[in-house]
């Protein structure tokens, strides 16, 4: 079975497809040794007297056959006609099932994913993955989900074009690989079980060292674990999910803004970190009042992040932008666009 599975994953067939191949190329190549060896046919009369054989369509033979040559067809006979239907009926149903059609969108996803860079994984494709695919799909990030339930990935991931996932196991280094935790910028871990978000920030971690790490958590304790373990922030889904209904009360206009800005009505309008290593050399070192009217594109700035990872709200124009900070912006997704297209311009 394990040199059955190694010659599968070097053609890169499913068992379901590789095994009744097998058994059919078997039946026809035992064929022709057979008719060479014993009638001493050429390899194209012996392919010929295999093939009206196994498939007992009746036509002549090539050549009169010897006693020899009559008891090894009726073995062939014998042996090839419950293996070879068998063998065709598991190829048809494999066809008439979609398996066919599984099988060649896998190979199309994983040729997409080795494609991508600076892009995000998603582990576990439940509430929180399913919105945070929503979220990163309506702001364009790419993204890749990993899944490891069956009727899930039939139900949801499958019939979505455009969604690149890999069925697997999360905690299996192998299988980030696989999604590209190499050249990602970052992972979110999503899974119900506090302990397997651990483990997979564990192992994201060892595999990357400058991947940022979204973990969910159940549990403030489970909290500190995941961040020891390597994981550079850490959610509850319950506390925040309070913590905004309370503030709808409190704050009603401010959270329906920012409800706004990252759901799906206010998908035209952008927030964006613009660090100072992006910025062209005539803008580094200079004011905030410089850069927002260098080439002006009618983006706002907010805050900014100092090198400290403090944040400065509404700073003053003359601030100036050092090693380490980051300007943000606001704007629509096109003024956003233009911006960075002109600081790429001139980079």
């Amino acid at each position: 079975m394990a040199k059955i599975s190694s010659i599968k994953l070097i053609f890169n067939i499913p068992y379901k497809l590789f095994l009744p191949l097998l058994v059919i190329a078997v039946i026809i190549l035992s064929g022709i040794i057979g008719f060479m060896l014993i009638e001493g046919f050429n390899f194209f009369d012996a392919l010929y007297m295999t093939i009206i054989t196994i498939t007992t369509v009746g036509y002549a033979e090539v050549h009169h056959l010897s006693k020899a040559g009559r008891v090894f067809n009726v073995l062939l006979i014998i042996s090839s006609f419950a293996t070879f239907a068998y063998a065709f009926a598991k190829l048809a149903r494999f066809v008439i099932d979609g398996e066919m059609n599984k099988f060649f969108k896998t190979r199309k996803i994983m040729s997409a994913i080795k494609e991508l860079k600076n892009h995000v994984i998603i582990c576990g494709y439940g509430r929180n993955g399913k919105q945070a695919a929503k979220i990163l799909g309506n702001h364009k990030v790419q993204f890749v989900v990993i899944e490891n339930n069956d009727e899930r990935i039939e139900q949801e991931l499958f019939k979505k074009e455009g969604i690149l996932y890999i069925k697997g196991n999360s905690t299996d280094d192998d299988v980030l690989l696989s999604a590209g935790i190499d050249k990602a910028k970052a992972l979110i871990t999503t899974l119900p079980e506090d302990a397997d978000n651990v483990y997979i920030v564990l192992s994201a971690r060892s595999l990357s060292d400058n991947i940022q790490i979204i973990s969910r958590s159940s549990t403030s304790a489970s909290g500190i674990k995941l961040r020891k373990a390597g994981a550079d922030n850490v959610i509850s889904p319950d506390k925040i999910g309070g913590t905004h209904m309370a503030t709808l009360v409190s704050k009603p206009d401010i959270i329906e803004f920012i409800d706004y800005l990252s759901g799906e009505e206010g998908e035209s309008i952008h927030l964006e970190s613009v660090g100072y290593e992006i910025l062209p050399p005539e803008l580094k070192d200079k004011t905030l009042l410089e850069i927002m009217a260098w080439r002006k594109t009618g983006v706002n700035c907010i805050g900014i992040k100092n090198a400290e990872g403090k944040f400065i709200i509404n700073p003053p124009e003359e601030t100036l932008i050092n090693s380490g900070m980051k300007v943000i912006v606001l704007g629509t997704r096109m003024q956003i666009e233009e911006m960075k297209g002109n600081v790429d311009h001139k980079k």
